[in-house]
């Protein structure tokens, strides 16, 4: 029965194939042209595709980068202020378009710069209901001063049209050739994720959810990582929420997507409990403090589910065994309530799921 389910599983992920990023290689998908070695402990990526957190209460959700652990060499050497190609997989899923940004981390993947965005109709050259993507490439000249790394992280994220509210994210190990010694751009976006703004379904308005890439704050970075956050002047303290897709103009920045004037280095969510420091995907260190609070879900949010203290990047069950929460720097997400029939499982190595009893 057991091996039934398995192969159920298999066929609908399969099924669910939405886009991946080939060209620099993403980690682990195992269907690049020109892939890297896999790091030790590490395995491919069969389901690529997938969005890293979904709507779908049955749909897993992953750190930001998909995957944590680099590759064991970058899998691509660029120089800045020249041109570069992203591309991705054939056979995808492109949802009728919305926004993509890519972006640049010096500090291995705590704050990311973005260097190139398609926002509206990424993947389609227009306008589309479709589900096909017809554009699988983007040329784009990296700025010229962007600071030199062979430990450079290049993301593509996205945020889709049509369908389930998801958020895609992968991630590549690039080597880059520039002096320049700081880059000031656009803060990466994040959007529904945990913790973060969730943006609505567009329904053909692609001005939906545009405010939080246009109102986002600045960022500097150098070879060596992270410097400095500035904040745009319009920002306002309010707790993250749906973008409302016919007055998105109107609706203002929240903290998940401001920094504080302080420096602060955000961690990415690892999925990974304080008691599995063994794993390969080792927990990320806390943020700098900050004079500012931090985004969430209200007071006493940061007790765990069995009542003990919110480690960044944990994640538990409920304590109904009805839903699954995140830890977000140092604040539990809302809970994502399991589909019905199904309940929370958490496993020896510290990932909790929704699945079938």
């Amino acid at each position: 029965m057991q091996l039934k389910l398995a192969a159920a599983a298999a066929l609908v992920g399969s099924a669910a194939a939405h886009m991946a990023m080939n060209a620099p290689c993403g980690r682990y998908n195992p269907n690049c042209p020109a892939a890297g070695a896999l790091p030790p402990g590490q395995s491919l990526d069969y389901d690529i595709k997938a969005p890293i957190h979904s709507s779908d209460p049955k749909a897993a959700t992953q750190p930001l980068c998909k995957h944590t652990t680099p590759w064991a060499k970058p899998v691509a050497s660029w120089t800045a202020g020249q041109a570069v190609t992203v591309s991705f997989e054939a056979g995808g899923a492109g949802h009728g378009g919305g926004h993509c940004q890519f972006s640049l981390s010096y500090d291995g993947g705590k704050t990311f710069v973005v260097v190139h965005e398609e926002l509206r109709h990424c993947f389609y050259s227009g306008a589309s209901n479709g589900n096909n993507a017809d554009v699988l490439s983007y040329t784009f000249t990296l700025p010229k001063n962007v600071p030199g790394s062979d430990k450079a992280i290049f993301a593509w994220t996205w945020v889709n049209a049509i369908g389930n509210r998801e958020f895609y994210m992968n991630c590549a190990d690039v080597a880059i050739q520039g002096t320049g010694s700081s880059y000031t751009g656009k803060k990466m976006t994040i959007a529904n994720y945990p913790g973060y703004d969730t943006i609505p379904e567009f329904h053909g308005n692609y001005e939906t959810g545009i405010n939080l890439y246009t109102n986002a704050p600045s960022v500097t970075v150098t070879g060596s990582g992270y410097q400095a956050v500035q904040q745009p002047p319009q920002a306002a303290q309010q707790p993250p929420q749906a973008v409302q897709g016919n007055n998105a103009s109107n609706t203002k920045p929240t903290p998940s997507q401001q920094a504080n004037d302080a420096p602060v280095s955000y961690p990415p969510a690892v999925f990974v409990t304080s008691s599995s420091s063994s794993s390969s995907e080792a927990q990320q260190p806390t943020p700098t403090p900050s004079t500012a609070p931090a985004p969430g879900p209200g007071p006493g949010a940061n007790k765990g589910a069995s009542g003990g203290q919110c480690t960044d990047g944990a994640v538990d069950c409920t304590t109904d065994g009805k839903g699954v929460r995140i830890c977000v720097f140092g604040t539990w997400s809302p809970a994502i309530a399991c589909n019905t029939g199904t309940a929370c499982t958490k496993t020896s190595g510290g990932v909790a799921y929704c699945g079938w009893p």
